[in-house]
C-alpha cells in the first residue's frame, strides 16, 4: 500500500553463547546440552537432542524449521504474527513462546535469539499438541501420524490453511532439502517415504484449545463490519465486503465524493464476468497488519481497496466482490483487468515478515483465481504492485510492494502444488534448463525447482533479486535511480525472479565473481538525480548480474519495437494515447527488443497489447 524508504537490508546475525552447567533446575535459567551443541556450531546435534528429549522425529523438526525460517533465527526479529525461529509465537491470540520458556526454564529472549533453544521449544509445543489430540495422551509412533499436531502448531484460524501447512511440511520431507544456518553449517533433510494427503483436515475440529475461522467462537473476535456468513466469492473467506451505499463510486452521492471501487455495472452487466476481462492477479503488502488494511479500506476517504486481504494466520478477508473494480493497483486499466490481494507485512523486511502460513493461504487463494478465470501460472500474470506502472509521469513511481524479499519462485511453486493447477505447475517446473546463446532469459533460484524456495539467510545471495549495471562487470556502477542506491525496495535498480527478458549479449563477470552478466533492454531513470529530476523512463541497454545456476530458459513472444521514422517509440502508462501526451511515462529506441509474456485483444479498441519491462 504505502511506499517506504529503508536502508539496504543485510542480515547480520550475532548469537549469544552462555556458559552452561550440567545441572538444570526449573527455577534457574540454564542451557540444555543442545544449546551447547549450537554454541559449538552443531545445529544437527541440537535437532537430534530436541527429538530425543520430547519424542518428536528429528526430520519433522528440521522440515518445520526449514519451512518457517530456513534454519535462521533472523537476529531475533519476529514475523508479522510475532513468530520467532521455528514459529514460537506470541501475540494477542497465541502465546507458545512463553509457554515453551516456562517449560524449558529459560528467559523468553533466549528462545528469540538462540536457534537451538528455539528448536527445543518447538519440539515441546509440537509434542504437547500431539498429546492433546491423542485419547491416551501419547505421542504418535509413525512420522505420518504427526499431521494433526502440525495443523495445531500452524496457529492457522482456517482449517483449510492448517491442512496446507501440514501438507507443506510433508512435501519437504518427501523431497528432502538442505540449507545453511546462520553459522554456515549445512543442515540436510533426507527424503522420507511419506504421503501428501488431499482430504479435508479433521484434526482442528477435535482440538478444543484451537479457535478456527469457521468455529462459532471465532465470529465474536472478527473485525467490525465483518462476518463469517459464507457469502463471499472465495469459499472460507471472512465477509468484510464494503457497503455499496458508502463505497461504490456509482452510488455514493456527489461526483467528487470519496469512494473505493467501481461496480461492474459501471462498465456493463457482464463486465469482468463472461468476457475473460480478468487477466491478472496483483500481489500487494499492507505495510502493517490485516486489521490496519481493513480499517483503511472501510474509510471511503482512503480511495483505496483490494479484493482480498491475507492475514499472517492464514485468515482471508474479502473486501470487494471480484466482479467489481477495486482501487488497488494505482492504474485504472490494470484495476479493470485484475484481482488485488493484500498481505500483512512490510516490503523492506519481507522474508522476516511473510511467514509460511500466510504464503500457503495466499497461494491457495491465487490458485483458485487462476482456475476460475483461466489465468496462466507465471509472473507475467501474477504481478507485483511495484511493477505496475503509474498511469502518468506525475504519479511515477507507483509502488514498490511486496518488495524484494517476497519469494516469487517459492510462491509460484506453492500455487502450482494446488490440485487445480498441477498441470500448469509441471510445465512451470520443466522450464528450468540453463539459458544459452542469447535466447529468452528468466531468473529462477535453483532450489525453487524443487518446490522448496531459496536457501540460507536473508541476503542478496538468496538470488531473490538481481542488480542491473551500466557496464559488463559487477564493478560497473548501477543504473541510475532515485536516491543514493541504497534502498533495496527500489524497483528501478533490481529486478525480480520469474520475469522474462530478451538477451542481447552475455559475458562472464571480469571481476571474478563467477556470475554471468546478461545485456538486456530495461527502463532507466536517466534524470533521477539531475538538477531537474524526472521519473521519465527511457529504455537502455543494461547488464543484469546473475549468480551461477539462477538463469533459466524463459518463455514469451519476442517483440521488437519499430517507429515509422526511426524516432523513439512512446511508452504509455495505460493503453490510451492523446495529443497532450499526458499518459506517456517513457520511451524506447527504435529496434529495442523485449519479451511479451502475454497478448490480448482489448474489447473496445480491438488493439493487440504487449507487456515489456519498461
Amino acid at each position: 500500500m504505502n511506499n517506504i524508504a529503508s536502508q539496504k537490508h543485510q542480515l547480520k546475525i550475532v548469537l549469544c553463547f552462555l556458559a552452561a552447567i550440567a545441572i538444570i533446575f526449573t527455577t534457574v535459567v540454564g542451557l540444555h546440552w543442545s544449546d551447547q551443541a549450537q554454541a559449538s556450531g552443531s545445529l544437527e546435534q541440537a535437532f537430534q537432542g530436541a527429538a530425543d528429549e520430547y519424542g518428536v522425529p528429528a526430520p519433522l523438526l528440521k522440515a518445520l524449521c526449514y519451512m518457517e525460517g530456513r534454519f535462521s533465527i533472523h537476529n531475533g526479529t519476529p514475523s508479522i504474527d510475532g513468530g520467532y525461529g521455528c514459529n514460537l509465537t506470541k501475540n494477542k491470540r497465541v502465546d507458545t513462546l512463553d509457554q515453551a520458556a516456562q517449560k524449558l526454564g529459560v528467559d523468553p529472549t533466549q528462545l528469540e535469539h538462540n536457534l537451538a533453544t528455539n528448536i527445543r521449544g518447538a519440539a515441546f509445543i509440537l509434542s504437547e499438541d500431539a498429546r492433546s489430540l491423542s485419547p491416551s495422551h501419547t505421542l504418535p509412533t509413525h512420522l505420518e501420524d504427526w499431521r494433526g499436531a502440525l495443523e495445531l502448531y500452524s496457529n492457522a484460524r482456517s482449517k483449510a490453511t492448517a491442512h496446507l501447512y501440514a501438507n507443506e511440511v510433508y512435501t519437504i520431507l518427501k523431497n528432502g532439502a538442505s540449507a545453511t544456518d546462520d553459522q554456515g553449517e549445512i543442515i540436510t533433510i533426507k527424503a522420507q517415504t511419506v504421503s501428501i494427503q488431499t482430504s479435508q483436515p479433521h484434526a482442528l475440529a477435535a482440538a478444543a484449545s484451537t479457535t478456527t475461522a469457521d468455529d462459532p467462537g471465532a465470529v465474536q473476535s472478527l473485525p467490525a463490519g465483518c462476518s463469517d456468513d459464507g457469502k463471499t466469492d472465495y469459499p472460507g473467506a471472512i465477509d468484510c465486503i464494503l457497503d455499496p451505499a458508502l463505497h461504490d463510486c456509482d452510488i455514493v452521492p456527489g461526483t467528487d465524493a470519496p469512494c473505493n471501487y467501481f461496480s461492474s455495472d459501471h462498465y456493463g452487466p457482464t463486465y469482468r464476468q463472461n468476457d475473460k476481462t480478468i487477466t491478472h492477479v496483483v500481489i500487494h503488502d499492507i505495510e502493517g497488519t490485516a486489521l490496519a488494511a481493513i480499517d483503511t479500506f472501510q474509510d471511503p476517504n482512503s480511495n483505496a481497496a483490494a479484493h482480498y486481504i491475507v492475514d499472517s494466520d492464514g485468515t482471508i478477508y474479502q473486501m470487494v466482490h471480484e466482479k467489481d473494480v477495486a482501487f488497488q493497483a494505482g492504474n485504472l486499466w490494470v484495476n479493470q483487468h485484475s484481482v488485488g490481494i493484500e498481505h500483512a507485512g512490510y516490503d523492506a523486511t519481507g522474508y522476516q515478515w511473510y511467514n509460511a502460513t500466510e504464503y500457503l493461504a495466499s497461494a491457495k487463494l491465487t490458485a483458485y483465481l487462476l482456475q476460475k478465470y483461466g489465468i496462466p501460472l507465471d509472473h507475467e500474470h501474477i504481478v507485483s504492485h511495484g511493477t505496475v506502472p503509474a498511469t502518468t509521469l506525475a504519479a511515477t513511481p507507483n509502488h514498490v510492494d511486496p518488495g524484494p524479499y517476497w519469494l516469487w519462485s517459492y510462491y509460484l511453486n506453492l500455487i502450482g502444488q494446488q490440485e487445480a493447477n498441477s498441470q500448469a505447475a509441471e510445465q512451470y517446473l520443466q522450464a528450468g534448463t540453463q539459458v544459452a546463446n542469447g535466447h529468452i532469459l528468466t531468473l529462477r533460484p535453483p532450489t525453487a525447482q524443487q518446490l522448496l524456495g531459496p536457501n540460507g539467510t536473508e541476503t542478496a545471495a538468496n538470488f531473490n533479486f538481481f542488480y542491473l549495471h551500466n557496464g559488463p562487470s559487477t564493478q560497473s556502477s548501477l543504473i541510475p535511480q532515485p536516491g543514493d542506491g541504497s534502498d533495496v525496495t527500489d524497483e528501478f535498480n533490481n529486478v525480480e525472479p520469474e520475469v522474462n527478458y530478451y538477451v542481447v549479449d552475455q559475458v562472464q563477470d571480469p571481476a571474478g565473481t563467477g556470475d554471468t552478466l546478461y545485456e538486456i533492454w530495461y527502463g532507466v531513470l536517466e534524470q533521477a538525480n539531475s538538477n531537474n529530476p524526472s521519473h521519465f523512463t527511457r529504455a537502455k541497454l543494461a547488464w543484469l548480474d546473475v549468480p551461477g545456476g539462477a538463469a533459466a530458459d524463459g518463455h514469451g513472444t519476442i517483440v521488437t519495437l519499430k517507429s515509422a521514422d526511426g524516432s523513439p517509440v512512446q511508452i504509455f502508462g495505460k493503453p490510451v494515447t492523446n495529443t497532450t501526451g499526458i499518459y506517456q511515462i517513457g520511451d524506447a529506441p527504435d529496434s529495442s527488443t523485449f519479451v511479451s509474456g502475454y497478448q490480448l485483444v482489448e474489447r473496445w479498441h480491438q488493439q493487440r497489447l504487449v507487456r515489456d519491462q519498461l
